[in-house]
């Protein structure tokens, strides 16, 4: 069997994740998250890829979505009343066009202060309609495709041990920033019962997921970028690892380097940790 061994939501797209015990899964993902975005004065979305400091901005938001907190080394907290009926104003994700939801001066001057350029904070409107593509379609907020991101322990097992074997060090899951990971555990009388996670890469032939109440449906694979070499502790590039290893053995067929793979949410609910995974389709990976 396997079950959900860390739920993880991230409130401002490319800012630290909060992890959780339980969550609400929503249509576009567990709740809150990349529901809030840092864009440039042009609109254009900020990534770690660029602003790798974005990784010491820590966000926390009450249960109702109400109320904001923005926290960083060295400056003063910000706590802001969330704003979802203000005026719209366009953003730019990956060249496609969006609105957001402005949320005012005061967080501007704080984020430019703490990413040293001039930036804005947007929130994703009631209205917004996003499509995702991949196998099975969905939505999400602010996220730069689908509405889950799926990793499993051994996936980040085997990576560790092919850095070790060249001599660098291990990583941390939260260098992939995934919003749930699923790990192989053994129940007596069925510690035999075959379930494909003891093995890496599992998440890229899992088909159809249960876990409690909800459904996923398997999208893509995650293809990386330059945001996993970013130590998310301290806000700092620290490549060229993983990308290194990972082009050694995880190349997809159809360009770029995969590990994890993306989910659309096909019935909402709750998620816990501890939760059984339980997948209902198989298929073959993609890679």
């Amino acid at each position: 069997m396997a079950r959900v061994v860390e739920l993880s939501y991230y409130p401002v797209k490319g800012c630290a994740g909060t992890s959780a015990a339980e969550a609400s899964l929503t249509p576009a993902g567990l709740a809150h998250d990349r529901s809030f975005m840092v864009v440039g004065e042009d609109g254009v979305y900020r990534t770690q890829r660029r602003d790798p400091r974005l990784a010491v901005i820590r966000p926390a938001v009450t249960a109702d979505g109400a109320r904001l907190t923005l926290s960083a080394p060295g400056t003063e907290a910000l706590h802001l009343r969330v704003d979802t009926s203000g005026a719209r104003r366009k953003v730019d994700l990956f060249g496609t066009a969006y609105q957001g939801i402005d949320q005012g001066d005061t967080a501007a001057d704080w984020l430019s202060e703490v990413l040293r350029a001039r930036s804005r904070l947007v929130r994703v409107p009631p209205e917004h309609d996003r499509v995702t593509d991949g196998m099975t379609p969905g939505t999400s907020g602010y996220a730069d495709s689908c509405a889950l991101h799926v990793v499993s322990r051994a996936t980040l097992d085997l990576l560790n041990r092919k850095l070790s074997e060249r001599g660098a060090s291990p990583l941390p899951m939260n260098r992939f920033r995934p919003n749930i990971v699923i790990d192989r555990w053994d129940e007596p009388d069925r510690w035999d019962e075959p379930d494909g996670w003891a093995e890496p890469h599992a998440e890229d032939r899992a088909r159809r997921i249960r876990i409690g109440d909800t459904e996923l449906g398997y999208a893509k694979l995650a293809i990386r970028c330059a945001v996993t070499l970013v130590e998310q502790e301290s806000g700092a590039r620290a490549g060229p690892e993983p990308l290194r290893t990972l082009a050694g053995y995880r190349r997809a067929s159809e360009g770029g380097i995969a590990f994890g793979a993306k989910f659309a949410v096909l019935r909402p609910g709750r998620v816990s940790v501890g939760d059984d995974a339980v997948v209902t389709s198989w298929g073959e990976s993609e890679l």
